[in-house]
């Protein structure tokens, strides 16, 4: 059984591609029934073939396994590509030669790979180790990808746990509270995160997905603690500034946030690009603008309700509900919904949406980006006016 060593290993081997030509129906054809393609290349793919695998006296697979442990990238997959064209049925091929691909950075060919192997054993833990791991850490983080890594780490850590493994339980532990954290589901992702903290102790991607969790939760000064503890990790250290960053900001010490911020930003440039702050006047002239500019039916239902800005939002806001708000929202809305009565006694509109300028800069990279984030933000919470809920939203990709 292959562990991965926490966030940083790519684990995933690929099956073997081949394509099945299937006989069109000669009559009404069959729903479940595949039909041939309507068209087709007229050239092939140029692919670059694989070299022969060097065996050193194993099997296929084992020598595609013990490449992979030395991180012989190229020779695992070759030899875990002749493993799976000798066992086709064989989902450890499969999921071996899924890793392959996966370390290489050829992802599309791994999620095949994987399939494959979890169709032919659904139960198989390399193939949901390695699958978890590529949706969730590899691929680009998507509502999809998220809740694929959370449906193939839960199912692993049930089976692992099953079998008494408690290293292989803690792993998958660690890529729940990954997806978790990812999903806006932050208790589970501290419960997941506590749970492999047990077994891998000392863990730094642990205690990171534990920091987000607790930051995520409204528990501020625990959350505090655990990234000062992360500072100067070499992978999770720019992650942990800008928290830490953003925890300065929930204090009012504006200089203190900045520094942290700008040594994320020298610490990972890509991950944190400069904000795109516009001057308070301005954020609310763009806001204004844009709800100028929503359509007619949206405008007369925000007829009474006002539109504002602030910086970050208020931890009474955050704190509102169960579980509490997540201090990196864009906007909020608050009341009751267009068909609900307000609270007896209020004085002033029951109903108001807030846009937050600080968490805005911080969610896109120009100047466009921003006006367009501030028009879908307008649009979730007219939504929410609306009587929608988070789900709905989402589903509208208006998350």
């Amino acid at each position: 059984m292959r562990l991965l060593p926490a966030l940083l290993v790519s684990a995933a081997l690929l099956a073997g591609c081949h394509k099945t030509e299937v006989a069109a129906p000669s009559s009404a054809p069959n729903p479940g029934t595949p039909t041939a393609p309507v068209h087709h290349p007229s050239r092939p793919v140029p692919v670059e073939p694989l070299a022969v695998c060097e065996t050193r006296g194993a099997s296929p697979l084992e020598a595609a396994h013990a490449a992979y442990e030395v991180e012989d990238w190229k020779r695992a997959l070759s030899c875990a590509a002749e493993a799976a064209a000798r066992t086709p049925d064989d989902p450890a091929a499969h999921s071996e030669r899924a890793a392959a691909l996966s370390a290489l950075g050829r992802f599309d060919e791994a999620r095949l790979a994987y399939a494959r192997a979890l169709a032919l054993d659904p139960e198989h833990l390399d193939a949901l180790l390695g699958a978890a791991h590529l949706y969730g850490v590899s691929l680009p983080s998507s509502r999809d990808n998220d809740e694929l890594a959370f449906l193939y780490s839960e199912r692993g850590r049930e089976l692992a746990a099953d079998g008494d493994d408690e290293e292989l339980t803690a792993q998958f532990a660690l890529l729940s509270a990954m997806a978790a954290n990812d999903l806006g589901e932050a208790t589970l992702a501290l419960q997941r995160a506590e749970e492999a903290a047990r077994v891998l102790e000392g863990d730094a991607d642990v205690a990171y997905e534990r920091a987000v969790a607790l930051f995520e939760l409204c528990r501020f000064e625990e959350a505090k603690a655990a990234f000062e503890e992360l500072r100067t990790d070499p992978d999770h250290g720019a992650h942990a500034l800008e928290h830490l960053g953003m925890l300065l900001e929930r204090e009012g010490k504006w200089a203190e946030a900045e520094a942290d911020f700008k040594k994320a930003q020298e610490m990972a440039p890509e991950d944190f690009p400069p904000p795109v702050l516009l001057s308070p006047s301005a954020f609310s002239d763009a806001v204004a603008r844009a709800v100028r500019a929503l359509p007619r039916d949206m405008q007369k239902d925000l007829r009474g309700v006002p539109v504002t800005t602030e910086e970050i939002p208020k931890d009474d806001d955050l704190r509102d509900g169960a579980p509490p708000l997540s201090p990196t929202i864009l906007g909020l809305f608050r009341g009751p919904s267009l068909g609900e009565p307000c609270p007896e006694g209020e004085k002033g509109p029951c109903r108001s949406v807030v846009l937050y300028r600080r968490n805005l800069a911080r969610a896109v990279t120009s100047e466009g980006e921003l006006l367009e984030q501030i028009r879908v933000t307008l649009l979730h919470e007219v939504g929410h006016l609306r009587g929608e809920d988070d789900m709905e939203l989402a589903a509208r990709g208006l998350e």
